[in-house]
């Protein structure tokens, strides 16, 4: 989402790296740049004159006069303030109640509520062990409780399903009293949502939050929608008493003005980042790392939490002790690996977590369309094939080819990858991580 805004501000990053000394002149330059950048990408012109008067104020202070590396000074101060400018730190959801903890989920039609309210079912039960209940008073919409059912479903999450006829206020009530009847931690309600913002969906969900009083009001927004988001967001943030916003399609093609501007116009943290239409994709918010990563900087962090999370740590175990033995890697580890790279969101979600010159020479390996289109030349294999590679002669090639679909030439070039990360775990089986590093900078192109 960020990409255009990244590669303007790495050219200001890069000419600032590049002056010996700073002075008011050379400052101004860079933060034009940096302005320029920022409109460009849907950023709300007061939230732009905000960054840019403070990374002034410091830019010409001291801290960056008596510094030794003044061009490297201002680019923390970038960094810091715009993790400033979106909340600083990242905001956990509060249960400081009796259960159930009800959140209340408020936002346009599309914005993404039901799969968000999923998705947050899916996270509070694996990530911190709740025992959630969902529902959802859309009754002008059946097609979204029937929506939301079959995600609970699919996630085996609780669902309350109301009675024909019920009211919203009547829909929330009978499901509270469920909650605190089946010892439920959570209750996370969907709500009605509307094309546009009119009276009558304000006051119903005005009623809603009086009658719950939910512990957490989450305002859910579309990040693509740029500047109409920034609106959505103050005239919710104006009718109801909200705790946090959720930003969804963050993964989506657009400038991302959006995350950079709906703190500073509601005051409330972003608490979570949707990314992608699965149900695993939603992201506790880290304006820090995210600010990191509009920088290109990466978010290493983020990409560590993916693959504790993610990664089968008992085929972890299985692989490393295989590889320690001198036993070969054979084509049923790779694939392994590669479904647990899936498992962390795919290629895509970590290329965007990689700093930006890591990520650039790594997109070059594969994409999510060739990692699928690897498994099924794989599983086109007999386990003999998959264990001893060595054999796959012409004819079976062509065989293979056949069956997954591809052309023989595809055959050739996943044997090619694979013969060059067996190499490289043969080398990590001898110790010889120096050498394999040496060898990756010829494999991956951007690498010196």
């Amino acid at each position: 989402m960020f990409d255009n805004l990244t590669n303007r501000l790495s050219g200001v990053i890069k000419t600032l790296r590049g002056q010996a000394r700073l002075t008011e002149a050379n400052i101004q330059d860079a933060l034009r740049e940096v302005r320029m950048a920022l409109l460009e990408a849907d950023v709300a012109l007061p939230v732009v004159k905000d960054f840019i008067a403070h990374v002034k104020e410091r830019a010409e202070g001291q801290e960056v006069l008596a510094s030794l590396s003044p061009g490297q000074a201002v680019i923390g101060i970038v960094h810091q303030e715009m993790a400033r400018l979106m909340g600083g730190q990242n905001a956990a959801l509060n249960f400081a109640t009796l259960p159930p903890a009800v959140i209340l989920m408020a936002g346009l039609q599309g914005a993404g509520k039901t799969t968000t309210s999923a998705k947050l079912a899916k996270y509070l039960r694996e990530q911190q062990k709740k025992k959630v209940l969902l529902v959802s008073c859309d009754v002008y919409r059946p097609a979204a409780m029937e929506q939301l059912r079959a995600l609970a479903e699919q996630l085996g999450t609780d669902y309350f399903a109301a009675e024909p006829g019920q009211s919203p206020e009547q829909i929330v009530l009978a499901a509270r009293d469920y909650a605190d009847k089946h010892f439920h931690d959570v209750l996370i309600v969907d709500t009605a949502g509307r094309l546009a913002i009119d009276e009558a969906m304000m006051a119903e969900i005005k009623r809603l939050q009086e009658v719950l009083k939910p512990i957490e009001t989450l305002f859910v927004v579309d990040a693509m929608q740029g500047q109409d988001a920034v609106n959505t967001a103050k005239a919710f943030n104006d009718a109801l008493t909200l705790t946090g916003v959720v930003l969804t399609k963050l993964d989506g093609d657009a400038r991302g003005g959006a995350a950079l501007s709906v703190r500073h116009v509601t005051g409330k943290p972003i608490k979570f980042a949707g990314v992608g239409e699965k149900v695993d994709g939603l992201e506790a918010f880290h304006p820090e790392r995210m600010a990191s990563r509009i920088l290109g900087m990466g978010d290493v962090l983020s990409l560590i939490e993916e693959a504790h999370r993610g990664v089968d740590q008992e085929e972890a175990v299985k692989l490393a002790k295989k590889i320690k033995s001198g036993k070969d890697f054979d084509l049923e580890d790779f694939k392994t690996q590669l479904q647990q790279m899936k498992k962390m969101g795919g290629i895509a979600s970590l290329m965007d977590k990689l700093p930006a010159q890591m990520g650039q020479a790594a997109a070059g390996i594969a994409d999510d369309k060739s990692i699928n289109r690897i498994e099924g030349i794989i599983n086109s294999m007999t386990p003999g094939e998959r264990r001893f590679p060595a054999i796959l002669k012409a004819s079976r090639k062509r065989r293979i080819a056949a069956g997954a679909g591809v052309q023989v030439q595809d055959v050739n070039r996943l044997l090619s990858q694979f013969e060059q990360t067996q190499k490289m775990m043969k080398m990590v089986s001898k110790g010889g991580m120096a050498k394999m590093m040496r060898n990756m900078k010829g494999m991956l192109p951007g690498m010196r």
